[in-house]
This record gives structure tokens, C-alpha cells and sequence, in this order.
């Protein structure tokens, strides 16, 4: 996945309610970025009254989208009546419908479709499912994270290397999530993007 978004787009994919998932918001100078999930800060948003509605709406919309799941990482940044999509999708499918939906919100004058789409590799989709038993047959991480719709933590693959993304409650499991991880063979390497919610 390219550096410019697992470095410049962290923001994160976390932990949802008993209804479904939040979005994490982080600010940014103009406008703000968010990802699907819930930010350990939960700050107010630094934008306009417009911008706020037009993230909440595309937030939304994005938990709504029918193949979003686990293997998928999407981020979004407001500024003014423009909506960059970004975050990474092994399907055309989810990327198309992400841009569809955005497009249809009251206010977003613009979309720039800036999801990565993934390679077909038969190797990254091994890599993905031996990944997810890896993290979720664990049955401590599968208690506290994979019994939502959209499991929290989103696990990206790019020709063997692998990123984890979303947010967890405590360092221990970030640790034992990254170990986990770390033990899938064939795997180039892991970064492990992974935050730990802010103690309340």
C-alpha cells in the first residue's frame, strides 16, 4: 500500500457501539480526515458547520456500504464541498459504491476517488485469510473485537506486506494482536498501525 497513505492517513479504523461503528475523526489544517472507526480522543472538529455535516453524512454512508469489511481500510478528508476518498480495497466493487454514495450527499460538489485498489494476487488473499485466523482465532481477541459487523481491527495486504489497522483497547492486545500477526508465514513484513484507546 503506498507510504503516503499508511503514513500521512492515520487515522482510525476502531471500535464501535452496541449500534454499529463510529468514525474517527482527526484535524488536519483545512478541513479534517476521518476513517471509518473511533478516534481514542474524540476531539470536536475543527470546520465549518457545512464540513461537519458533510463528514458526518459521508460517514454514514461509508459504514452503510454493503462489502465493506475487515480486509478493506477507508478514510476520507472534508475540505469546503470536496471529498477525498482515501484507504486501500482489494475490491472495485466497494470502491465504486464508496465514490457513488459520496457523490449523492447533499453539499459535495466534488469527489476525488483516491482508494487504492489492491492487486489480484492469489498469495495476498491466502496471506488475508491465514491473517485473520492468526488475529481472530484468538479467542481473547475474538471476544472483545469479532463479534461486530465490521470487525475493528482491518487488516490491509499488498504483495506480502501487511498493515494493521484500527484502535484497541490496551497496549497488551495490540502486543498479542502483533505477535499473532507477526507469525503468518510468508508475510514480508507488518506494520502495525493498531491504537490504543485513551483510558476514560
Amino acid at each position: 500500500m503506498g507510504q503516503a497513505i499508511a503514513n500521512n492517513v492515520k487515522s482510525i479504523t476502531g471500535i464501535s457501539s452496541a449500534v454499529g461503528l463510529l468514525l474517527a475523526v482527526l484535524l488536519v489544517p483545512a478541513g479534517f480526515a476521518a476513517k471509518v472507526g473511533r478516534n481514542r480522543q474524540d476531539s470536536p472538529v475543527a470546520g465549518s458547520a457545512a464540513e461537519n455535516r458533510i463528514a458526518r453524512e459521508v460517514r454514514h454512508k461509508l459504514l452503510l456500504l454493503p462489502y465493506y469489511g475487515v480486509f478493506d481500510n477507508l478514510a476520507f478528508k472534508v475540505v469546503g464541498n470536496t471529498v477525498t476518498l482515501l484507504g486501500a480495497t482489494a475490491n472495485p466493487v466497494l470502491r465504486q459504491d464508496a465514490d457513488k454514495a459520496v457523490k449523492r450527499i447533499e453539499g459535495v460538489e466534488k469527489v476525488s476517488n483516491r482508494i487504492e485498489l489492491l492487486p489480484v494476487s492469489l498469495m495476498d488473499d491466502q496471506i488475508r485469510r491465514a491473517e485473520f485466523r492468526a488475529i481472530y482465532g484468538d479467542p481473547t481477541i475474538s471476544t472483545r473485537y469479532g463479534i461486530r459487523a465490521v470487525p475493528p481491527i482491518h487488516i490491509i495486504v499488498n504483495n506480502g506486506h501487511v498493515i494493521l489497522e484500527g484502535v484497541v483497547a490496551n497496549q497488551m492486545d495490540k502486543q498479542v494482536i502483533n505477535a499473532r500477526a507477526n507469525g503468518v508465514p510468508f508475510v514480508f513484513s507488518v506494520i502495525n498501525n493498531l491504537q490504543v484507546e485513551r483510558s476514560r
